[in-house]
């Protein structure tokens, strides 16, 4: 299995960030055209996130996070990375097993994936879209949108969201999958990420997203 003890993701519509992405000590480098990029750039980013993959030779680990295919980017997206020959695809807004096999068959059927779940539809689906297939390599838990999605507060041990944890730690174990713990935001906090990395692990998670290369152990 590959590693993904480190997961960044990176701006696509950054150059510095772009350029900052090789030679991270990190698993993997995420070039994220969703998210961290507003409407205006989305296209800009693409060039870029496409760009990188062409260029090969990349160390860590490159993958592009696309837009989700229900919004005006994702099918373009997709079109372009499959075209660049991308071989890791990071899927947001994963809802059922049918994203998984629509993304797989847009990409040529040559680029693993990581479905993210991010919403209470994506979790009532969780064993199904564990055993999509279609070159899914790991489940990555999207903490923000989901606990946004709940309206759960605030809890510094991550409380409200313990059950959906270790069901997604489950999940990806049953399928032979990796499972990646979500983001943690404080970036002037590194004992409570310290702390969080720990809980991760207490989970089973094989590893944790990152949104600073200063997070990167």
């Amino acid at each position: 299995m590959n590693l993904f003890r480190s997961v960044l993701f990176l701006p696509a519509d950054n150059p510095r960030a772009v350029d900052k992405a090789r030679g991270l000590d990190c698993d993997v480098a995420v070039l994220d055209l969703e998210d961290a990029v507003g409407p205006e750039n989305k296209a800009a980013a693409r060039a870029a996130a496409v760009e990188a993959v062409r260029q090969r030779g990349l160390r860590p680990r490159l993958a592009v996070r696309v837009n989700a295919v229900d919004t005006p980017w994702g099918a373009d997206d997709l079109t372009a990375l499959a075209e660049a020959g991308a071989g890791l695809v990071v899927l947001p807004k994963v809802e059922t097993p049918d994203t998984i096999a629509d993304a797989a068959r847009a990409l040529g059927g040559g680029a693993r994936l990581i479905a993210m779940i991010e919403t209470p539809l994506a979790l009532k689906n969780l064993w199904a879209i564990a055993e999509a297939g279609g070159g899914l390599e790991a489940l990555m838990l999207g903490v923000n949108d989901l606990a946004a999605t709940l309206t759960t507060g605030p809890s510094p041990d991550r409380e409200p969201l313990k059950p959906w944890l270790a069901a997604v730690v489950a999940a990806a174990r049953l399928n032979g999958l990796a499972a990646i713990d979500g983001v943690f935001n404080r970036l002037d906090d590194p004992e409570g990420l310290a702390a969080e990395c720990a809980q991760g692990r207490l989970y089973g998670f094989d590893g944790k997203s990152l949104i600073h290369p200063n997070q990167i152990a």
